[in-house]
């Protein structure tokens, strides 16, 4: 099969190493990346350092992804933040952030349409396996999600959770794509470099000579505009990142609307 030059070279660009520097950065949004639906901030604040997040025409949702942090500013905010704690603000909305010890934020943002209520969700490891907390996949291709902002949850575009596959294993195993409705993208965390995974991208089904591999660990983001996604994790590392669909248009924020590759939807296993 002839590898298609062009499409290879746009797919490896999908890939982008967020910054560590202190402060508010904007990581992918549309004027520079292929995602247009769906943009990425990252916060990353010293202890005691404080910021005031302004949501303006977004809507804006941010997860504690290390430190400990305070919020306030806000009617329903007066929380204190662990790690994976996370929330929701609507469009033209404000919350001050202050980091009590270093602090890294990753902010999934959308076009605000006029749905959505600001709300806080605490992370609880041990919650039983239900709408929040769920066991996704079975075999090499098991992971364990946890939903920060689900479908269930009032919202304009925006769908998130944090999955955390097995060692050494698969996530998004088999591959899928929602192309028509909904663009994604990956944020990976807790893989400090010699940790490392790749996260694949392929356009059509069964092309796989066609793969673009990105290798991710700690800090990268990977998009998904088009096309199928799985990630594995090298032998020794966990995989684990905070997954952000954007809804092309709000009829489409639903989370039952990814297509499996037919070409390889049999390689389920089970080992």
């Amino acid at each position: 099969m002839m590898q298609n030059l062009d499409n290879k070279k746009y797919m490896e660009s999908w890939s982008v190493q967020s910054p560590e520097e202190p402060g508010f950065h904007a990581v992918i949004t549309p004027d520079k990346c292929a995602c247009q639906e769906t943009q990425i901030f990252r916060l990353n604040l010293p202890a005691g350092g404080s910021h005031t997040l302004r949501s303006g025409t977004l809507e804006m949702h941010p997860v504690l992804i290390e430190g400990e942090a305070q919020l306030s500013g806000h009617p329903v905010f007066d929380q204190h933040m662990k790690q994976f704690d996370a929330f929701y603000i609507p469009g033209d909305t404000e919350v001050t952030i202050t980091a009590v010890k270093d602090s890294i934020f990753y902010i999934a943002a959308a076009v605000y349409e006029g749905y959505g209520k600001p709300f806080f969700r605490a992370f609880e490891p041990d919650a039983p396996v239900g709408d929040i907390h769920q066991i996704h996949g079975k075999g090499i291709g098991q992971r364990e999600v946890f939903m920060t902002l689900s479908d269930k949850d009032e919202a304009s575009r925006l769908i998130c959770g944090l999955t955390w596959g097995g060692e050494g294993s698969w996530t998004s195993w088999p591959p899928h794509q929602h192309e028509k409705d909904l663009e994604e993208i990956y944020c990976y965390f807790g893989m400090p470099l010699p940790h490392f995974g790749f996260h694949i991208s392929y356009l059509k089904s069964g092309e796989v000579e066609d793969i673009v591999t990105h290798t991710v660990h700690s800090g990268t983001m990977v998009q998904a505009p088009v096309g199928y996604h799985p990630t594995v994790a090298s032998p020794g590392t966990r995989n684990s990142y905070l997954w952000c669909l954007g809804a092309l248009r709000h009829s489409s924020r639903r989370y039952d609307l990814a297509i499996l590759d037919p070409a390889l939807e049999s390689f389920n296993s089970e080992r």
